[in-house]
């Protein structure tokens, strides 16, 4: 593949649960190129992710993140 445009058309060509596991390839090298990768000052990139919090939230938590109604 040449270019940008034909990777873009094969993946949506992609059925979708072979979309999902390229999402989830994609997500797992983000992540592996963000914490071996260094940054200008010579550290370490730190990767952030927030998805244990998201995977944490059950529908009895609705609301619980809302602000306080004023009273």
């Amino acid at each position: 593949m040449r270019n940008i445009e034909e990777i873009e058309q094969a993946v949506e060509e992609l059925p979708l649960q072979d979309f999902v596991r390229l999402a989830d390839w994609v997500a797992q090298r983000r992540q592996q190129l963000a914490i071996s990768s260094p940054q200008t000052g010579g550290s370490p990139v730190a990767a952030r992710d927030h998805s244990a919090f998201l995977n944490s939230y059950a529908p009895q938590d609705e609301g619980l993140y809302d602000d306080a109604a004023a009273g």
